[in-house]
């Protein structure tokens, strides 16, 4: 299979995925007022990778929910790569472009460059491999 046309079956596929991996992000900040504030704060923000990053200087409680987060979303991606054939790199590449994509305005996120980047009103810097 091209590239391509796994990035596009993972793009529709990852869409899942990160709904399930980012259920993580989501649920733990509705149950965790640390987590929500860490990313309205620009202490965390999404990785190009697919992970959750440290975007600013943070204590051991941010750092270990972090470790968490991405402890789970590694699980996420694993079996799902498997079940889509992909390697665990490709869909948690893919599944970093769409966590990207749906940052909000304040958000930071990873630019292509690596670089941290603020999100604002327009659309997130993403690499051009994203789907």
């Amino acid at each position: 299979m091209t590239r391509s046309k796994l990035f596009a079956k993972l793009g529709l596929a990852a869409g899942g995925a990160v709904a399930l991996a980012l259920m993580a992000a989501p649920a733990t900040a509705q149950r965790d007022p640390a987590y929500a504030a860490a990313r309205a704060d620009g202490t965390v923000g999404e990785k190009m990778d697919g992970y959750l990053g440290i975007v600013a200087e943070a204590g051991e409680q941010v750092r270990d929910m972090v470790a968490d987060i991405n402890i789970r979303r590694r699980a996420v991606y694993a079996e799902r790569a498997q079940a889509e054939g992909a390697t665990l790199e490709e869909y948690a590449f893919t599944a970093g472009c769409l966590a990207i994509a749906r940052t909000v305005p304040g958000e930071y996120y990873q630019a292509p460059d690596g670089s941290w980047q603020q999100r604002t009103n327009a659309a997130p810097r993403r690499d051009p491999r994203c789907p």
